[in-house]
């Protein structure tokens, strides 16, 4: 017997209280966003150290956020708390627009990896945490990192994480490596959520701690950035980085030993679905950079986009992107009804057909702009690496084909009826 979804989980329209919200956030990212970014890049050209920023690159940007905090265009992801975000599916409607614009995400205080560290303190947080952390996140003073992912094993699978964390008095000591460390780069990162191992013992998932890790304890040590097909990404970086003998108070666990797991279904999931509402902006921006150089660039006596089948893949991607679209707002307002847990297979599903898709429709767009689309004078093929390696980042596709699958194949408790049920009483089936 098939479980029948609730019937609001059909209802995908933005709430009447979020559209003027929508049209503010709209008109700010092209009248402060735009240009502000892209003085910023100017600024930040040929800089000596890749690994600071230039002079004025950060003033730019903060007088970009303080416009955005007083215009109360701030903090749009944490729905059913104190700070007073959106529901899922309305900030969905949001990101797609953030995601067009390389700090849009950032100015408005809503970029990972600091919302889904944001989401955990929030939730799991002392108040003492939330005083020493989440309050200057919240204010965008700080930035943050999450450390999960380790180099000699396969980090997928949570339990395999064997960075450990040992109990020693009121402290814990903390031994190992991550690597894809994103943002730890950046100067303004001061605290990791770093997912170690406490009681190896333990049953499989109660073996797993989240703890908090200031960056500048004695111990860690930022051996340096991993390259993302070829590209460092400084300032932010993807770091690698070693523990050894770090010490921070027993007061920095969060939520208690052996509740790894359980904190990540709080921060997993709206990661996840964050990351695909701005990959839909992303698409959209290299489909209408598809088409503006398809139409108004000739070749062969006729425009580009009259060319073979180009006209079929701008249909396609449009078909593509509006099923990606109402998919993500499926699994947002899944969120919203149905709470982050039981909502999974719905983010599982976005998250294994959002990257692959949108990565296809960047790549297409970079095809008609030939050499020109992989090159520094088009913003493709940054698009086309970051959606690329979100195909691994916070879970590679197959292990969420893996959850769609195995929850698809268990609203079947009965092998097939026989033939005569399955083709009812008096059908002729032949032989």
């Amino acid at each position: 017997m098939q479980t029948a979804e609730p019937t609001e989980l059909f209802d995908l329209r933005m709430s009447e209280e979020a559209r003027p919200l929508f049209d503010r956030v709209v008109r700010f990212l092209e009248d402060v966003v735009a240009p502000m970014q892209e003085e910023y890049f100017r600024l930040g050209e040929g800089r000596a150290d890749p690994w600071t920023y230039a002079p004025g690159q950060l003033e730019a940007l903060d007088a970009a956020k303080a416009k955005a905090k007083e215009a109360g265009l701030w903090n749009f992801f944490l729905p059913d708390s104190e700070v007073g975000g959106l529901t899922n599916l309305d900030y969905a409607y949001i990101a797609v627009e953030l995601g067009k614009y390389p700090l849009g995400s950032e100015t408005l205080n809503c970029s990972a990896p600091d919302t889904g560290n944001m989401e955990v303190l929030e939730r799991v947080g002392t108040p003492e945490q939330k005083a020493q952390w989440l309050e200057p996140l919240l204010n965008g003073e700080i930035r943050s990192a999450y450390a999960m992912t380790e180099p000699d094993v396969a980090s997928s699978d949570a339990k395999n994480v064997r960075l450990q964390a040992v109990r020693d008095g009121d402290e814990y000591v903390l031994n190992g490596e991550k690597y894809y460390i994103s943002g730890a780069g950046d100067p303004r990162c001061k605290i990791m959520i770093v997912m170690c191992q406490t009681n190896p013992d333990a049953p499989a998932h109660a073996q797993q701690s989240q703890i908090l890790v200031p960056m500048d304890t004695p111990g860690v040590d930022v051996l340096g950035p991993m390259r993302v097909f070829g590209r460092d990404d400084a300032p932010h970086g993807h770091m690698h980085i070693r523990f050894t003998d770090v010490r921070v108070p027993a007061s920095n666990m969060l939520l208690g030993e052996g509740r790894g797991f359980e904190i990540s279904q709080v921060r997993l999931g709206p990661g996840r679905i964050h990351h695909c509402m701005r990959s839909i902006g992303q698409g959209e921006k290299a489909l209408e950079l598809m088409i503006r150089r398809g139409k108004f660039r000739e070749a062969f006596g006729k425009p580009i986009l009259d060319l073979g089948k180009n006209m079929e893949t701008v249909s396609r991607a449009r078909i593509e992107l509006d099923a990606c679209r109402l998919m993500v707002l499926k699994a947002a307002k899944a969120m919203d009804v149905l709470g982050n847990s039981e909502a999974r297979v719905y983010v599982s599903a976005v998250k294994a057909m959002v990257p692959e898709k949108v990565c296809q429709i960047i790549d297409q767009a970079i095809q008609i702009h030939g050499a020109t689309g992989v090159s520094q004078w088009t913003p493709l093929a940054d698009m086309y690496t970051s959606q690329r390696t979100l195909r691994l980042a916070d879970g590679p596709d197959e292990v969420h084909h893996f959850v769609v699958a195995r929850h698809e194949a268990g609203r079947y408790a009965e092998p097939a009826p026989g033939r005569s049920e399955a083709l009812g009483e008096g059908v002729f089936a032949g032989p």
